[in-house]
């Protein structure tokens, strides 16, 4: 049982130690207040470590220094954004080129074919459509969802996050859908769009979907928000028997579950979706999104997409599917995310899950590491297996010290919990700093 006062004296002790290490972040986050609501860009910024966040100043491969001069190694990567390692310089050539050229016409280039074929390649789905970010591809898809089947609800998993999707933000309470905690402005009751059922539990899917009300199950093979969630041995191949024995599309969002491979899970683990939807680390940072489908649902859709009135569909955007973009695509997975960058970034990712083990087991802790691909973090409890299980196992003084004491010390972490993402350009003397300064934080905790 850790001690709670002592723990709250050494966050203490971290804060004063940050705000003294980085006074000109400390004076734009000042200056910023006014200017900028919570004084960042983003809501979500805030949630980072230190009585104020961070201002970087430039980020390259594994490495970030902030407008302190502080150096970083960068285990966060823009929370997937930036998986091939920041400031790629064939991403940075295809922008500056395609700048040159124009970067948004509302007129397709030879970029979008290959893009198109490319995906089809790795995911094994013929047929795709380009999008600005994960969520705008997923409100996409699950308005087809509901066109195709005429059925109103999409069901998710219970704590699942699909971007700002708002019939992903829900939560079960019990047997009531409810809004997911946090959630701002819900603009109808949640339990109205959303059908919600429990990870790594086929027959509560079984029996929601029976019902016959869902047009799709929109899921992530692995949960990763809320920390890592694996799936159960044969829970994927119940999911898809059930959703196609009650006429379900499925619906994988690989936007973070491409840390597996190549194709994301639905490659490596030989999964059959009717949909997929991958996001931002195929534009190597530079904001994009894309969604493929089997032959069949693109059958089914060629009609609608050619209609006069597509463009008030509800479906596109006039910047969707730029020239920018499309490059940015091209030059990212034509030089990374690749069978041999996952071959050096995985065992980057082992290596770190083994680091953390060894720390926690030295100590006795009930603690646990978790891995998926190139992509590993540690739990304060025994592996969760459901995203209940997970959001009850979160605690935010203990996390927010790790994180703070990482930072300090030159390990920059995803601010959201205790995951790390691992690049080609990460190296094991990367690995090991983090679990050096891991087990100094739990010496100090426990001393």
């Amino acid at each position: 049982m850790l001690n709670r006062a002592h723990l709250a004296e050494l966050r203490a002790t971290e804060e004063e130690r940050f705000v003294a290490g980085h006074p000109r972040s400390a004076e734009l986050s000042a200056r910023a207040r006014g200017p900028l609501l919570a004084g960042v860009p983003m809501p979500w910024m805030t949630r980072w470590p230190g009585r104020f966040p961070l201002f970087f100043e430039s980020a390259a491969g594994a490495r970030l220094v902030d407008v302190d001069g502080r150096e970083y190694v960068d285990l966060c990567l823009g929370d997937t954004g930036a998986m091939t390692g920041h400031a790629l310089p064939q991403v940075a050539d295809a922008i500056a080129s395609r700048a040159r050229h124009g970067l948004t016409t509302m007129l397709p280039s030879a970029d979008a074919v290959w893009v198109g074929e490319e995906l089809a390649r790795r995911f094994g789905l013929p047929t795709w459509q380009l999008a600005m970010s994960a969520t705008d591809a997923n409100r996409f898809v699950l308005r087809f969802a509901r066109h195709l089947t005429g059925r109103p609800r999409i069901a998710v998993m219970d704590w699942c996050y699909h971007g700002t999707v708002d019939e992903a933000l829900a939560v079960l309470d019990g047997d009531r859908v409810l809004p997911r905690p946090g959630a701002l402005g819900p603009q109808v009751d949640v339990a109205e769009t959303t059908a919600v059922v429990p990870f790594n539990d086929a027959e509560a899917l079984d029996r929601r979907l029976a019902r016959g009300d869902v047009a799709c199950l929109l899921m992530e093979p692995a949960l990763t928000n809320i920390g890592i969630v694996l799936p159960e041995p044969g829970y994927l191949e119940a999911v898809r028997e059930i959703t196609r024995r009650h006429g379900v599309l499925l619906v994988i969002d690989e936007t973070h579950t491409l840390c597996t491979g190549p194709g994301g899970a639905t490659a490596a683990w030989g999964l059959e979706p009717d949909l997929v939807v991958v996001g931002k680390p195929i534009g190597g940072g530079v904001p994009c999104a894309a969604y493929g489908m089997s032959a069949e649902v693109a059958e089914r859709l060629t009609g609608p997409m050619l209609g006069h009135e597509i463009d008030v569909a509800g479906v596109g955007g006039t910047l969707t599917g730029n020239a920018l973009a499309l490059a940015a695509i091209r030059a990212t997975l034509s030089t990374c995310l690749r069978e041999e960058d996952f071959a050096v970034a995985v065992p980057l990712a082992e290596r770190f899950a083994a680091g953390v083990a060894g720390v926690i087991a030295e100590h006795g802790l009930r603690w646990h590491v978790q891995r998926l691909g190139c992509r590993a973090e540690y739990w304060f409890c025994p592996p969760p297996r459901d995203g209940a299980a997970a959001a009850a196992a979160v605690d935010e003084d203990l996390e927010g010290f790790l994180h703070l004491w990482c930072l300090n010390r030159g390990v920059l972490l995803t601010p959201f919990h205790n995951m790390a993402l691992f690049s080609p350009a990460h190296t094991p003397a990367d690995v090991d700093r983090h679990t050096e300064v891991f087990a100094e934080a739990v010496a100090a905790l426990l001393g």
